[in-house]
This record gives C-alpha cells, sequence and structure tokens, in this order.
C-alpha cells in the first residue's frame, strides 16, 4: 500500500456546477419547469441525466426546426424562387440532388456534372455523406418528390449529427453537463441545421474536442483530420493547440495529434485525389475563384464602391487577416495571466475566420454554436449573440426575396440588409471580447469560478507552464478548494490549510 507520504491529498471530490445557481438568465428560466435545482436534489437517480436530457431537447428542437422548413417542403423549393426566402426555409439540399447528378446517378468527384462539365464542390467526406444520402433516397416518382425524399433522409442523418454534438458537448466538461443545454436550445442552430451539409464536420469536431479533454490527442487527431475531411475550418484548431501545447512544454501531445489528424485526412482524401484529381481539386479551386458573396463585409465594401477589390486582393487581404488574427491570438495566450482554456482560444480562431472571411452563409454560425457554450458558458452573452444571428438568418432570406421578385414590400433591401450583416458582425465580435476578457481576468471565467483550470484541456489541464512571456504565471487551480475559489483565487492548498 502506498504510504500517507506518497498519497496525494485531495480536497473533496468536486459538485456538479448548477447553473441556476449562478446565472440569472438560467434561473428565471427553469422556473418553467419547476425552478433552480436546489442542492441535495437527488441527481443522477433518474433515467433522465443530463445527458440524456440535453440529447432529447437537441432532438426536439431540431425537429422544430424541420417544421420551420415545412413551407418549403410542400413546393416552396419547387413552384417559386421567392416563397422560400420569404418563409426563410431555404434550402440547398433539394437543389443540389439533380442540380450535383445524385438524381442521375454520378459519382461524386470522378463524374463531370451535367450542364456545366465541371465536378462536386464539396470535401470528400461531405461528398460521401450527400452520396450515402442518394443510395437510401428512393427513385421512383417526379424528380420533385425525390428531392423532397432526399432532404428527409438527410435530415434523419444531420438529426444523429445534431444528437452527438449536444452529448459531445454535455460531456466534454465534466462538472458543468448543463452547458449542453446551450447548444440545444440555440436557436440559430436549429433554424441552420438543414441549410447544407456542416453538421457532420461540427459533430466530428466536438468530438474531437470530447476525445482531447480525456487526453486521448490520437484519438482528438484522427477526430479532426475526418472533420477537416468533411471542412476547412476545423484545421484551425491545431493553431491555438500548438501555442497552448508550447506554453506548457506538452509537444509530444501535439505531435501525436497532428499526426492522427494528418493520417485520417490522407486516408479519406489520398483514394480520390490519386484516381480524380481533378474533382478532387475542385473544392479548392472553387474556394478561391469564388467572389465576395453574402454576409461578409467585403459585400458591404464592395456594393458602396465604384471599384471593388479583385477576387484575388480580397482572398489576399483575407488571409492575412486569417494570419494576423493567428499571431494575436497567441500572443494573448503566452502572456495572458493564466493559461487560457483550449475552447476559449478554439473560439476565437474560428471566430477569426468567419469575421474576416469572403462569405459568411447562414448556416456557419453552426461552427461556433458548441465552441461558444465551452468557450464563455454565460446565457446572456450566449443569447445576445444568438438573438444577432437570427436578424442575420432572417435579413438574408428576406434580401434574396427583394432581389428576386424586386418589390421592396416583399423582401429587404440591399441597405437594410446590410444593417443585418454589421448585427451579425457585432453579435460574434461582442462575444469575441468576453472570450478575450475572461483571458485576461480568468477571475471572471465562469468556468474558473466554480474551481477549475481547463476542463476541456486534457493533459493541458492543471499542466505547469514552461515558457510564459512576461510575469510568472500563477499555479493551476486543480487542486484549489471548490467551496471558496474567489477566497485566495489561484493557490494552491498548503500543508498548514489542508484539512
Amino acid at each position: 500500500m502506498p504510504s500517507a507520504e506518497s498519497t496525494p491529498v485531495r480536497v473533496h471530490d468536486p459538485e456538479p456546477v448548477r447553473p441556476t445557481q449562478d446565472d440569472e438568465i438560467a434561473k428565471a428560466g427553469s422556473e418553467l419547469i419547476g425552478g433552480p435545482l436546489g442542492r441535495h436534489a437527488l441527481t443522477g437517480m433518474s433515467w433522465l441525466t443530463p445527458v440524456r436530457v440535453i440529447a432529447l431537447v437537441a432532438i426536439g428542437m431540431f425537429a422544430l426546426g424541420l417544421v420551420q422548413k415545412a413551407p418549403c417542403y410542400d413546393g416552396g423549393w419547387f413552384y417559386g424562387a421567392s416563397s422560400q426566402y420569404t418563409h426563410a426555409c431555404y434550402s440547398d439540399i433539394p437543389h443540389l440532388y439533380a442540380g450535383r447528378g445524385f438524381a442521375d446517378g454520378l459519382v461524386p468527384y470522378f463524374d463531370k456534372l451535367p450542364g456545366d462539365m465541371t465536378y462536386l464542390e464539396y470535401p470528400v467526406l461531405t461528398g460521401v455523406f450527400m452520396e450515402v444520402a442518394s443510395w437510401l433516397t428512393p427513385g421512383s416518382g417526379t424528380v420533385q418528390h425525390q428531392e423532397q425524399w432526399y432532404w428527409m433522409v438527410n435530415a434523419g442523418m444531420l438529426m444523429a449529427c445534431a444528437a452527438v454534438i449536444a452529448v459531445c458537448v454535455t460531456r466534454t466538461h465534466a462538472r458543468r453537463p448543463w452547458d449542453g443545454l446551450l447548444v440545444a436550445l440555440a436557436p440559430a442552430f436549429a433554424l441552420t441545421a438543414t441549410i447544407n451539409w456542416d453538421l457532420l464536420a461540427v459533430a466530428l469536431t466536438a468530438a474531437a474536442m470530447l476525445m482531447w479533454s480525456r487526453s486521448r490527442p490520437l484519438a482528438f487527431g484522427v477526430l479532426l483530420g475526418l472533420a477537416t475531411a468533411a471542412k476547412l475550418y476545423p484545421v484551425f484548431l491545431l493553431g491555438p493547440l500548438l501555442v497552448l501545447c508550447w506554453r506548457a512544454g506538452k509537444w509530444r501531445a501535439y505531435a501525436t495529434a497532428v499526426a492522427g489528424a494528418l493520417v485520417a485526412w490522407l486516408v479519406v482524401n489520398l483514394p480520390v485525389m490519386l484516381f480524380a484529381f481533378d474533382g478532387w481539386s475542385k473544392f479548392y479551386t472553387f474556394s478561391q475563384e469564388r467572389g465576395v458573396d453574402f454576409g461578409s463585409f467585403w459585400l458591404i465594401l464592395a456594393q458602396n464602391s465604384s471599384d471593388p477589390l479583385t477576387t484575388g486582393s480580397v482572398n489576399t487581404l483575407a488571409t492575412a487577416l486569417v494570419g494576423v488574427s493567428f499571431l494575436g491570438i497567441a500572443w494573448l495566450t503566452l502572456t495572458a495571466p493564466r493559461r487560457p482554456r483550449f475552447a476559449q482560444l478554439a473560439f476565437l480562431m474560428v471566430a477569426a475566420f468567419i469575421l474576416t472571411n469572403k462569405v459568411y452563409s447562414p448556416q456557419y454560425v453552426l461552427w461556433l454554436v458548441p465552441l461558444a457554450a465551452l468557450a464563455r458558458p454565460k446565457w446572456r452573452d450566449f443569447l445576445i449573440w444568438q438573438v444577432s444571428e437570427v436578424v442575420y438568418f432572417l435579413g438574408i432570406w428576406m434580401y434574396l426575396a427583394y432581389t428576386t421578385s424586386g418589390d421592396a414590400h416583399k423582401g429587404l433591401p440591399t441597405d437594410g440588409y446590410h444593417w443585418a450583416v454589421g448585427v451579425h458582425l457585432l453579435g460574434t465580435f461582442y462575444l469575441c471580447v468576453m472570450v478575450v476578457r475572461d483571458i485576461l481576468t480568468p477571475e471572471r471565467d465562469v468556468v474558473r469560478q466554480a474551481g477549475e483550470d481547463d476542463p476541456s484541456g486534457g493533459v493541458l489541464d492543471g499542466a505547469d507552464d514552461v515558457f510564459v512571456v512576461g510575469a510568472t504565471s500563477p499555479p493551476p487551480l486543480h487542486e484549489a478548494s471548490f467551496d471558496d475559489p474567489g477566497a485566495d483565487w489561484g493557490k494552491q492548498p498548503t500543508a498548514e490549510s489542508s484539512p
């Protein structure tokens, strides 16, 4: 048996964090279901554990999002270009069933599309997802009937992705399972879930974050590589993680994660690269050649300029802005008084890409929802941001209704749409400011107020720093008392103060 001297001293097992105790919005909202959870409530004594409750809520909200698309399902996608916008129920999925050759049995990346003689412009794993859904779609009836079925099949597969996202976020911060409700109840999540196939990449990224929180860097890398094979944005998480591992000296874990990501990405992409390179490269050439598009501040500049920038110039400037953002995040990481949490930096990096990119499709909000719930689990700030995204969601469809009908009474003119874009940009920037404030003054971080260091950090959680720019950081919080984390914030218990 280990001696008393070799046994680590533990204060006591921390209790789960109850948001209804310290979050006024959560407390007020809980009145709808009986009020805040009491300290002596017998949690875990029922089949309805937090994970199951949140998964069911996420599925319920997803179903409400499907109901919101009902006007389009009943004909808006087929019989009127403007009605799918005035009802805000547009989806790419039914349109691309025939438009990308799935109705004709074409193989993505290998067969050219009819008409324009080009290839599918999606990453390989997303293309596989689309192809599998087409196999499950009945081939009988009219093309419109098949498109309806194709959307329903995809909706079922995407619903599974939504449940995975909710469960992964709920389990990533073990002491804060109810933060998963931020994802499950996010209105922009429900409204945009079936516009495109982004939920596949979001689910894989959420699962990767869960694996990293469990100190499994190889599994994290594999899942992140698969996510990057479905959408480009997940690869940006490796940038902040590099700086965090630099500060903590966790190079082996980082190298393992990168190797896993690279191998997984190659396993998915290499066969298509070797046998259908032109089809495989279409996604990357399309991204480069695509002009300034909806939702970006670049569009506002272009529509208010007599001599707008060329696509090449915008690509260069947008890339430079993302690079500057990463350098800023790196500097923040290395100079912060306490090493930032991984989820905080992941959110900031993806948000920086969204804010500076030349296009912002409304479903891109899905990329940020799980990261926001982990980075800043505060209902007030989360809902402020969500309201801004709902405003943009309505704004883009009303603008498209105006451009397709030419009638200001049926939509939103250009100036009004610019205001909607501005609201989206300001809402996202506001949440970024709140996260940066938490990093610079970590005693205001609601996760660390509960006595945690970095519950999504895995090998970084509670680790000592080996490289810091500026003053030496305080010791980690993982051994501090959970009863009064604010009393001696950042100090470890001494022999005299230990019980």
